[in-house]
């Protein structure tokens, strides 16, 4: 059965001719959480962090692999912006549609402006499959790397690989 809040990201993925696969299982909001559910996902599992510049005029998606932790004075100086911290719950729904979470680069499908700035970690160059919660923490996604690149060129938000 589809849960409503993944059929939009199955409507889109489908329309983009991207295959994926479906994993249910409790809903978690960490990576702890989610870890204990990732047994048969084979997969590289993600970390998806909404934040904003200091003036709050700039809103970004790092997504990085969820065994990092991110240094975010050094994205910020990699990505030449100043001071980084995490957007409120009010600025996630604005600005992707998302509750605290459910984190994903799915979330972009509803950024129509294109104004979430999206900072992928550059181990994902090695990565073949990748994992996101469809906008729903009690589900995981898993898609083929280059289709992923492709699902986010679809979107036609800005994309910068830093090191983390």
């Amino acid at each position: 059965m589809t849960i409503p809040e993944e059929a939009p990201v199955i409507a889109r993925l489908r329309e983009l001719g991207i295959p994926f696969t479906r994993h249910e299982h409790p809903a978690v909001t960490t990576v702890a959480d989610a870890s204990a559910h990732w047994a048969g996902i084979d997969a590289t599992h993600c970390k998806n962090l909404y934040l904003r510049n200091q003036k709050g005029n700039r809103h970004y998606l790092v997504v990085l692999t969820a065994s990092k932790k991110a240094d975010l004075k050094a994205v910020a100086g990699q990505i030449g912006d100043g001071k980084l911290s995490f957007a409120s719950p009010e600025r996630l729904m604005t600005h992707l549609g998302l509750t605290p979470g459910s984190v994903s680069p799915f979330g972009l499908i509803n950024d129509r402006e294109h104004l979430v700035r999206v900072v992928l970690d550059r181990d994902f160059e090695r990565a073949t499959r990748l994992a996101f919660h469809p906008n729903i923490n009690t589900l995981t996604f898993t898609v083929a790397a280059p289709d992923f690149t492709r699902f986010l060129a679809a979107c036609g938000n800005p994309v910068q690989h830093v090191s983390i």
